[in-house]
């Protein structure tokens, strides 16, 4: 219900805000809200050319494309003056985002069939995952921990080997094979649900730890440092990782005390020492590289891990035939039974994704998103604080609803600022901090077709408020 008014809102809110500013002049057209494409230029005005300045009149007459530029500055949008069929069309400034039409395309071309095809394959892994038994052993040895952590799921249960295939998907900063367990947690969970219709608190508190974005190897992150020529592309790993640590442990706090969930238990004291001994082990390994070695270490560990998951999951069930046979099936059909059921989730899910993704597009294009991170960075900058830390505020408003733009921006402020710059290391970190929330929702309650998400959404927008206090304070004690 949250979910859906939310929706209803951002599409409602929009499009009004996109009809009155036509209405009151500040909008020449709004086709581009409807068609225009990402960084094309916006149609401002357009005039017969004996209504323009005589200099500009004279200059656009004398280009061999009757087409000006002024104002060139790397930094801002120019002004472009085109003159064609006895008129003159002005356009300034480029477009946030794609409009609604190409967004449609866009998310069935470049998101929806992308991500059917890791879900054929690594649901197709899953399946002999589930066949050859090493699921279930999984299962087996995490219930002491899992069943502390998720008290309504029986012990053994399947969906506990897929939710930790997703963690650690996500640990390593592998999305593409997180999605696709996390997906099959969701559908195992579902099955002991006893209202399909409604979030259960099992399926809450897996999308809370899931959405808190805990990663240790931040790749793509340091690829666009690395690529912004940063003097060190991977001195925002430790940040990230304590950013996204303290994410998931408030997700985990929030959403336990909901549910009445036992702290102090120690299988759950233990695991958690463990894994910040982990962490705080690798960190210390990472720290003692230099640069080569770093970027290296960063570049191979994720990758050498989802090749070791692939082939262990190929030689296990190799080892174990048998159970094929006995299943009435082989390997290989098994594999590509599961990665059936991977293309029809890619097909369930397409509509969720589409309808959150062209709100998400008007709302950026309306301009609504400008005028609100415009104004909260001009209160906090009333408030004192930082001008650096202010103008990396569009990538953490933005994150919640879209990877992609949020990433624009944290591109835009290495190239405005610099990437050694205090500005675009924090976007750095609130780029990789903390999930896509909206998206995430859409995909995963989606998947199962679940209505009423409950406490989800306020939980996860309440971690994301988190991970960028908790981000500000990170950078500012670091860099």
């Amino acid at each position: 219900m949250v979910l859906s008014r939310f929706w209803l809102v951002i599409f409602i809110s929009s499009i009004i805000f996109v009809v009155f500013s036509l209405f009151i002049g500040n909008t020449y057209t709004i086709d581009y809200v409807l068609n225009g494409k990402k960084d094309d230029p916006i149609l401002v005005s357009e005039k017969y050319i004996e209504q323009l300045p005589a200099f500009i009149k004279d200059s656009i007459m004398k280009a061999p494309d009757q087409t000006l530029i002024v104002d060139v500055d790397t930094n801002n949008a120019d002004t472009t003056y085109v003159f064609k069929n006895k008129t003159v069309k002005i356009y300034s400034g480029v477009q946030k985002s794609d409009g609604l039409l190409p967004t449609c395309k866009s998310t069935l071309l470049d998101l929806i069939i992308p991500l059917i095809a890791y879900l054929a394959f690594f649901c197709g892994l899953m399946e002999l995952l589930i066949i050859s038994g090493a699921s279930g052993k999984l299962a087996k040895a995490l219930s002491p921990v899992f069943v502390k952590v998720f008290p309504s799921i029986p012990k053994n249960h399947p969906s506990i080997s897929y939710m930790t295939l997703n963690f650690a998907a996500n640990f390593l900063g592998l999305d593409s094979a997180a999605t696709p367990f996390g997906l099959k947690a969701m559908e195992s969970l579902q099955e002991i649900n006893p209202d399909k219709d409604k979030a259960s608190d099992a399926q809450i508190m897996f999308m809370c730890l899931h959405a808190s974005g805990l990663t240790l190897i931040a790749t793509s992150i340091i690829g666009y440092r690395a690529a912004a020529n940063a003097s060190n592309p991977a001195d925002v790993m430790l940040p990230c990782i304590i950013t996204s640590f303290i994410g998931t442990i408030a997700a985990f706090l929030l959403v336990g005390i909901k549910q009445k969930i036992n702290f102090k238990s120690a299988s759950l004291v233990a695991v958690l020492m463990a894994l910040i001994a982990g962490i705080v082990g690798l960190l210390m390994y990472v720290s003692h590289l230099d640069l080569v070695g770093k970027n290296y270490f960063t570049s191979n560990l994720s990758a050498l891990i989802l090749v070791g998951i692939i082939a262990f999951t190929l030689i296990f069930s190799f080892i174990n035939e048998k159970k094929f046979a006995e299943a009435d099936t082989t390997v290989y059909d098994a594999f590509v039974v599961g990665a059936n059921n991977g293309v029809k989730t890619g097909v369930t899910i397409f509509p969720y994704v589409l309808g959150m993704l062209v709100a998400i597009s008007l709302f950026r294009n309306s301009g609504l998103f400008e005028i609100i991170s415009d104004g909260i960075a001009f209160f906090f900058s009333n408030m004192g604080v930082n001008k650096q830390i202010t103008d990396a505020l569009p990538v953490a408003l933005l994150r919640p609803f879209s990877s992609a733009g949020s990433r624009g921006f944290l591109i835009d402020s290495m190239n405005t600022f610099g990437a050694d710059s205090l500005t675009a290391r924090l976007s750095s970190i609130f780029q990789c901090s903390a999930e896509s929330t909206f998206y995430v929702i859409a995909v995963y309650f989606g998947s199962v077709n679940i209505k009423n998400t409950r406490y989800a959404l306020g939980t996860m927008l309440l971690v994301d408020v988190i991970c960028v206090i908790t981000a500000i304070f990170v950078a500012t004690w670091f860099f």
